[in-house]
Protein backbone atom coordinates (compact mmCIF):
# COMPACT_ATOMS: atom_id res chain seq x y z
CA UNK A 1 0.00 0.00 0.00
CA UNK A 2 1.47 3.40 -0.94
CA UNK A 3 2.78 5.49 1.91
CA UNK A 4 4.92 3.21 4.06
CA UNK A 5 6.67 -0.15 3.58
CA UNK A 6 4.91 -3.07 5.21
CA UNK A 7 6.46 -6.00 7.08
CA UNK A 8 6.53 -9.15 5.01
CA UNK A 9 4.06 -11.85 5.98
CA UNK A 10 5.75 -15.19 6.65
CA UNK A 11 5.49 -17.99 4.10
CA UNK A 12 2.42 -20.19 4.42
CA UNK A 13 2.41 -23.93 5.05
CA UNK A 14 0.58 -26.11 2.57
CA UNK A 15 -2.74 -27.84 3.31
CA UNK A 16 -4.31 -30.69 1.42
CA UNK A 17 -7.60 -29.07 0.48
CA UNK A 18 -7.67 -27.62 -3.04
CA UNK A 19 -9.77 -24.79 -4.42
CA UNK A 20 -11.19 -24.36 -7.92
CA UNK A 21 -9.16 -22.11 -10.21
CA UNK A 22 -10.18 -20.53 -13.50
CA UNK A 23 -7.83 -19.10 -16.14
CA UNK A 24 -9.40 -16.40 -18.31
CA UNK A 25 -7.46 -15.49 -21.44
CA UNK A 26 -7.39 -11.94 -22.83
CA UNK A 27 -7.83 -10.83 -26.40
CA UNK A 28 -4.89 -12.05 -28.45
CA UNK A 29 -2.19 -9.66 -29.59
CA UNK A 30 -1.68 -7.66 -26.42
CA UNK A 31 -4.72 -5.48 -27.04
CA UNK A 32 -6.58 -3.45 -24.46
CA UNK A 33 -9.95 -4.57 -23.16
CA UNK A 34 -12.61 -3.97 -25.86
CA UNK A 35 -14.47 -1.44 -23.69
CA UNK A 36 -11.28 0.50 -22.97
CA UNK A 37 -11.56 4.01 -24.41
CA UNK A 38 -7.84 4.22 -25.20
CA UNK A 39 -7.53 1.98 -28.25
CA UNK A 40 -4.95 2.64 -30.94
CA UNK A 41 -2.55 5.55 -31.21
CA UNK A 42 -2.96 8.70 -29.17
CA UNK A 43 -4.88 11.45 -30.97
CA UNK A 44 -2.70 14.33 -29.84
CA UNK A 45 -4.70 16.96 -31.73
CA UNK A 46 -7.81 15.95 -29.80
CA UNK A 47 -5.94 15.66 -26.51
CA UNK A 48 -4.56 19.18 -26.89
CA UNK A 49 -8.11 20.46 -27.29
CA UNK A 50 -8.88 18.83 -23.95
CA UNK A 51 -5.74 20.18 -22.24
CA UNK A 52 -3.66 22.75 -24.10
CA UNK A 53 -0.72 22.30 -21.71
CA UNK A 54 0.10 19.00 -23.43
CA UNK A 55 1.17 20.89 -26.55
CA UNK A 56 4.31 22.09 -24.79
CA UNK A 57 5.57 18.50 -24.52
CA UNK A 58 4.99 17.43 -28.12
CA UNK A 59 7.82 17.00 -30.59
CA UNK A 60 8.23 15.26 -33.95
CA UNK A 61 10.22 12.06 -34.33
CA UNK A 62 12.42 11.05 -37.27
CA UNK A 63 9.31 10.09 -39.24
CA UNK A 64 7.60 13.42 -38.64
CA UNK A 65 5.09 11.94 -36.20
CA UNK A 66 4.19 13.88 -33.08
CA UNK A 67 4.67 12.36 -29.67
CA UNK A 68 6.07 12.94 -26.20
CA UNK A 69 9.25 11.88 -24.44
CA UNK A 70 8.05 9.07 -22.18
CA UNK A 71 11.24 9.43 -20.15
CA UNK A 72 10.06 12.88 -19.05
CA UNK A 73 7.80 12.54 -15.97
CA UNK A 74 6.24 15.96 -16.61
CA UNK A 75 5.30 14.95 -20.16
CA UNK A 76 3.80 11.65 -18.98
CA UNK A 77 1.77 13.48 -16.33
CA UNK A 78 0.52 16.00 -18.92
CA UNK A 79 -0.52 13.16 -21.23
CA UNK A 80 -2.44 11.36 -18.49
CA UNK A 81 -4.10 14.59 -17.37
CA UNK A 82 -5.29 15.16 -20.95
CA UNK A 83 -6.53 11.56 -21.27
CA UNK A 84 -8.54 11.83 -18.07
CA UNK A 85 -10.14 15.08 -19.15
CA UNK A 86 -10.84 13.99 -22.73
CA UNK A 87 -12.19 10.50 -21.97
CA UNK A 88 -13.82 10.93 -18.56
CA UNK A 89 -14.36 14.66 -18.09
CA UNK A 90 -12.06 14.71 -15.05
CA UNK A 91 -10.59 18.14 -14.42
CA UNK A 92 -7.92 19.42 -12.07
CA UNK A 93 -6.09 16.10 -11.92
CA UNK A 94 -2.55 16.44 -10.62
CA UNK A 95 -0.06 14.56 -8.46
CA UNK A 96 2.87 15.82 -6.37
CA UNK A 97 6.36 15.64 -7.81
CA UNK A 98 8.00 12.19 -7.47
CA UNK A 99 4.66 10.42 -6.93
CA UNK A 100 3.71 7.48 -9.11
CA UNK A 101 2.11 8.62 -12.37
CA UNK A 102 -0.30 5.89 -13.49
CA UNK A 103 -0.67 5.02 -17.19
CA UNK A 104 -4.38 5.63 -17.67
CA UNK A 105 -5.03 3.02 -20.41
CA UNK A 106 -3.60 0.18 -18.32
CA UNK A 107 -5.41 1.32 -15.18
CA UNK A 108 -8.69 1.43 -17.09
CA UNK A 109 -8.15 -2.17 -18.19
CA UNK A 110 -8.17 -3.40 -14.58
CA UNK A 111 -11.52 -1.68 -14.02
CA UNK A 112 -13.08 -3.18 -17.14
CA UNK A 113 -11.91 -6.69 -16.30
CA UNK A 114 -13.43 -6.27 -12.84
CA UNK A 115 -16.73 -5.38 -14.49
CA UNK A 116 -16.45 -8.62 -16.49
CA UNK A 117 -15.71 -10.51 -13.28
CA UNK A 118 -18.93 -9.22 -11.75
CA UNK A 119 -20.84 -10.08 -14.93
CA UNK A 120 -19.51 -13.64 -14.73
CA UNK A 121 -21.19 -13.95 -11.35
CA UNK A 122 -24.41 -12.36 -12.61
CA UNK A 123 -25.47 -14.43 -15.63
CA UNK A 124 -23.21 -12.43 -17.94
CA UNK A 125 -24.69 -9.04 -17.07
CA UNK A 126 -22.66 -6.32 -15.38
CA UNK A 127 -24.62 -5.26 -12.28
CA UNK A 128 -26.07 -1.80 -12.89
CA UNK A 129 -27.32 -0.94 -9.44
CA UNK A 130 -26.10 2.47 -8.28
CA UNK A 131 -25.25 1.11 -4.85
CA UNK A 132 -22.56 -1.25 -6.12
CA UNK A 133 -19.54 -0.69 -3.85
CA UNK A 134 -15.82 -1.16 -4.49
CA UNK A 135 -12.81 -0.86 -2.19
CA UNK A 136 -9.48 0.44 -3.53
CA UNK A 137 -6.54 -0.58 -1.35
CA UNK A 138 -3.67 1.91 -1.67
CA UNK A 139 -5.40 4.50 -3.82
CA UNK A 140 -2.38 6.83 -3.78
CA UNK A 141 -2.27 10.51 -4.55
CA UNK A 142 -3.67 9.87 -8.04
CA UNK A 143 -6.91 8.10 -6.96
CA UNK A 144 -6.96 6.69 -10.47
CA UNK A 145 -9.07 3.55 -10.05
CA UNK A 146 -11.96 5.22 -8.20
CA UNK A 147 -11.98 8.08 -10.71
CA UNK A 148 -12.23 5.72 -13.68
CA UNK A 149 -14.56 3.22 -11.98
CA UNK A 150 -16.97 5.91 -10.84
CA UNK A 151 -16.90 7.56 -14.27
CA UNK A 152 -17.36 4.40 -16.35
CA UNK A 153 -19.67 2.31 -14.17
CA UNK A 154 -21.02 4.70 -11.53
CA UNK A 155 -19.58 2.50 -8.79
CA UNK A 156 -19.32 3.83 -5.27
CA UNK A 157 -15.79 3.65 -3.88
CA UNK A 158 -13.98 3.64 -0.58
CA UNK A 159 -10.42 4.65 -1.47
CA UNK A 160 -7.95 3.83 1.30
CA UNK A 161 -4.34 4.77 1.80
CA UNK A 162 -1.82 4.91 4.64
CA UNK A 163 -0.31 8.23 3.57
CA UNK A 164 -2.23 11.37 4.69
CA UNK A 165 -0.45 13.49 2.08
CA UNK A 166 -1.62 11.17 -0.70
CA UNK A 167 -5.21 11.38 0.55
CA UNK A 168 -4.97 15.17 0.75
CA UNK A 169 -3.98 15.31 -2.91
CA UNK A 170 -6.76 12.87 -3.84
CA UNK A 171 -9.22 15.10 -1.98
CA UNK A 172 -8.07 18.10 -4.02
CA UNK A 173 -8.88 16.16 -7.19
CA UNK A 174 -12.32 15.26 -5.84
CA UNK A 175 -12.96 18.87 -4.85
CA UNK A 176 -12.47 19.79 -8.51
CA UNK A 177 -14.93 17.07 -9.59
CA UNK A 178 -17.95 17.32 -7.26
CA UNK A 179 -20.07 14.77 -9.14
CA UNK A 180 -17.39 12.12 -8.69
CA UNK A 181 -16.74 13.25 -5.12
CA UNK A 182 -20.26 12.06 -4.26
CA UNK A 183 -19.26 8.53 -5.27
CA UNK A 184 -15.79 8.34 -3.67
CA UNK A 185 -15.00 8.26 0.04
CA UNK A 186 -11.37 8.61 1.09
CA UNK A 187 -10.26 6.70 4.17
CA UNK A 188 -6.96 6.70 6.07
CA UNK A 189 -5.45 3.33 7.00
CA UNK A 190 -4.27 3.96 10.54
CA UNK A 191 -2.10 0.86 10.92
CA UNK A 192 1.10 0.31 8.87
CA UNK A 193 0.69 -3.47 9.14
CA UNK A 194 -3.01 -3.75 8.22
CA UNK A 195 -4.77 -3.96 4.86
CA UNK A 196 -8.52 -4.47 5.45
CA UNK A 197 -8.54 -3.96 9.22
CA UNK A 198 -9.41 -0.36 10.23
CA UNK A 199 -10.63 0.30 6.68
CA UNK A 200 -13.64 -2.02 6.31
CA UNK A 201 -16.27 -0.96 8.85
CA UNK A 202 -18.59 -3.36 10.63
CA UNK A 203 -21.65 -2.22 8.69
CA UNK A 204 -20.06 -2.32 5.22
CA UNK A 205 -20.15 -4.83 2.37
CA UNK A 206 -18.21 -4.54 -0.87
CA UNK A 207 -18.99 -6.12 -4.21
CA UNK A 208 -15.30 -6.10 -5.03
CA UNK A 209 -11.94 -4.93 -3.76
CA UNK A 210 -8.93 -3.99 -5.87
CA UNK A 211 -5.26 -3.33 -5.28
CA UNK A 212 -2.09 -2.53 -7.21
CA UNK A 213 0.49 -3.74 -4.67
CA UNK A 214 4.12 -2.59 -4.36
CA UNK A 215 6.08 -4.41 -7.04
CA UNK A 216 9.65 -4.66 -5.75
CA UNK A 217 11.04 -6.39 -2.68
CA UNK A 218 13.60 -3.73 -1.74
CA UNK A 219 14.70 -0.18 -2.47
CA UNK A 220 17.76 -1.58 -4.29
CA UNK A 221 15.56 -3.70 -6.54
CA UNK A 222 13.28 -0.72 -7.25
CA UNK A 223 16.24 1.44 -8.28
CA UNK A 224 17.63 -1.31 -10.49
CA UNK A 225 14.22 -1.57 -12.16
CA UNK A 226 14.22 2.17 -12.81
CA UNK A 227 17.72 1.94 -14.25
CA UNK A 228 16.64 -0.78 -16.66
CA UNK A 229 13.76 1.39 -17.85
CA UNK A 230 16.12 4.25 -18.59
CA UNK A 231 18.50 1.95 -20.44
CA UNK A 232 15.65 0.52 -22.51
CA UNK A 233 14.82 4.07 -23.56
CA UNK A 234 18.44 4.71 -24.49
CA UNK A 235 18.96 7.23 -21.69
CA UNK A 236 22.28 7.51 -19.91
CA UNK A 237 21.11 9.20 -16.72
CA UNK A 238 19.92 6.23 -14.71
CA UNK A 239 19.85 8.13 -11.43
CA UNK A 240 16.50 9.73 -12.22
CA UNK A 241 13.22 8.14 -11.22
CA UNK A 242 10.22 7.38 -13.39
CA UNK A 243 8.01 8.45 -10.52
CA UNK A 244 6.84 6.84 -7.35
CA UNK A 245 7.54 7.21 -3.69
CA UNK A 246 9.65 4.38 -2.30
CA UNK A 247 6.68 2.68 -0.64
CA UNK A 248 4.62 2.89 -3.83
CA UNK A 249 7.30 0.83 -5.52
CA UNK A 250 8.53 -1.63 -2.90
CA UNK A 251 7.84 -3.39 0.39
CA UNK A 252 9.73 -6.15 2.21
CA UNK A 253 9.10 -9.36 0.30
CA UNK A 254 7.66 -7.52 -2.69
CA UNK A 255 4.25 -8.12 -4.21
CA UNK A 256 4.13 -11.78 -3.18
CA UNK A 257 4.49 -11.04 0.54
CA UNK A 258 2.00 -8.17 0.31
CA UNK A 259 -0.61 -10.26 -1.51
CA UNK A 260 -0.14 -13.19 0.88
CA UNK A 261 -0.90 -10.86 3.78
CA UNK A 262 -3.90 -9.53 1.89
CA UNK A 263 -5.27 -13.04 1.41
CA UNK A 264 -4.72 -13.88 5.06
CA UNK A 265 -6.59 -10.74 6.17
CA UNK A 266 -9.41 -11.32 3.70
CA UNK A 267 -10.14 -14.62 5.46
CA UNK A 268 -11.09 -12.57 8.53
CA UNK A 269 -13.92 -10.89 6.59
CA UNK A 270 -15.00 -13.68 4.20
CA UNK A 271 -18.61 -12.55 3.74
CA UNK A 272 -17.97 -8.80 3.60
CA UNK A 273 -16.73 -8.77 0.00
CA UNK A 274 -17.91 -10.82 -2.97
CA UNK A 275 -14.67 -10.68 -5.00
CA UNK A 276 -11.30 -9.78 -3.50
CA UNK A 277 -8.82 -8.93 -6.27
CA UNK A 278 -5.28 -7.75 -6.83
CA UNK A 279 -2.96 -7.08 -9.73
CA UNK A 280 0.00 -9.45 -10.02
CA UNK A 281 2.96 -8.17 -12.03
CA UNK A 282 5.24 -11.20 -11.76
CA UNK A 283 4.11 -14.60 -12.98
CA UNK A 284 6.66 -16.06 -10.56
CA UNK A 285 4.45 -14.81 -7.71
CA UNK A 286 1.52 -17.00 -8.73
CA UNK A 287 2.52 -20.30 -7.06
CA UNK A 288 2.94 -18.56 -3.70
CA UNK A 289 -0.37 -16.76 -4.17
CA UNK A 290 -2.18 -20.00 -5.02
CA UNK A 291 -0.67 -21.62 -1.93
CA UNK A 292 -1.98 -18.76 0.22
CA UNK A 293 -5.44 -19.08 -1.32
CA UNK A 294 -5.41 -22.80 -0.60
CA UNK A 295 -4.59 -22.24 3.06
CA UNK A 296 -7.21 -19.49 3.35
CA UNK A 297 -9.79 -22.03 2.08
CA UNK A 298 -11.33 -19.71 -0.49
CA UNK A 299 -14.28 -21.19 -2.34
CA UNK A 300 -13.03 -20.17 -5.80
CA UNK A 301 -10.29 -18.14 -7.42
CA UNK A 302 -9.64 -16.88 -10.94
CA UNK A 303 -6.57 -15.62 -12.76
CA UNK A 304 -7.40 -13.10 -15.47
CA UNK A 305 -4.63 -12.37 -17.96
CA UNK A 306 -4.13 -8.78 -19.09
CA UNK A 307 -1.75 -7.21 -21.58
CA UNK A 308 -1.03 -3.75 -22.92
CA UNK A 309 1.40 -3.79 -25.83
CA UNK A 310 4.48 -5.72 -24.72
CA UNK A 311 3.55 -5.61 -21.02
CA UNK A 312 2.03 -8.78 -19.62
CA UNK A 313 0.24 -8.82 -16.28
CA UNK A 314 -2.75 -10.41 -14.65
CA UNK A 315 -5.22 -10.02 -11.84
CA UNK A 316 -6.08 -12.67 -9.30
CA UNK A 317 -9.58 -12.76 -7.80
CA UNK A 318 -10.93 -14.92 -4.99
CA UNK A 319 -14.19 -15.37 -3.14
CA UNK A 320 -15.18 -17.20 0.04
CA UNK A 321 -18.86 -17.26 -0.93
CA UNK A 322 -20.41 -20.58 -1.87
CA UNK A 323 -23.13 -20.80 -4.57
CA UNK A 324 -25.98 -20.32 -2.08
CA UNK A 325 -24.32 -17.25 -0.59
CA UNK A 326 -23.56 -15.85 -4.04
CA UNK A 327 -27.20 -16.24 -5.07
CA UNK A 328 -28.32 -14.44 -1.91
CA UNK A 329 -25.82 -11.65 -2.58
CA UNK A 330 -27.12 -11.17 -6.12
CA UNK A 331 -30.72 -11.03 -4.92
CA UNK A 332 -30.04 -8.55 -2.12
CA UNK A 333 -27.52 -6.25 -3.83
CA UNK A 334 -27.72 -6.59 -7.61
Amino acid sequence: MPGQPHKAWQNLAMRKKTTPATEINPIAGGKLHPRNRHQGRYDFARLILADAALAGFLSANAHGEQGIDFADPAAVKALNRALLKDSYGIVGWDIPEHNLCPPVPGRADYVHYLADLLAGSNQGVIPKKKALHALDIGTGANCIYPLIGASEYRWQFVAADINPASLANAQAILDANPALAQKITLRLQSSPNAIFSHVVHDDEWFDLSMCNPPFHASLKEAREGTQRKWQNLGKENASLNFGGQDAELWCPGGELAFIQRMIKESANIPTRCFWFTTLVSKSASLPGIYAALKIAKVHEHKTIAMSQGQKQSRLVAWTFLNPVQQAAWRKLRW
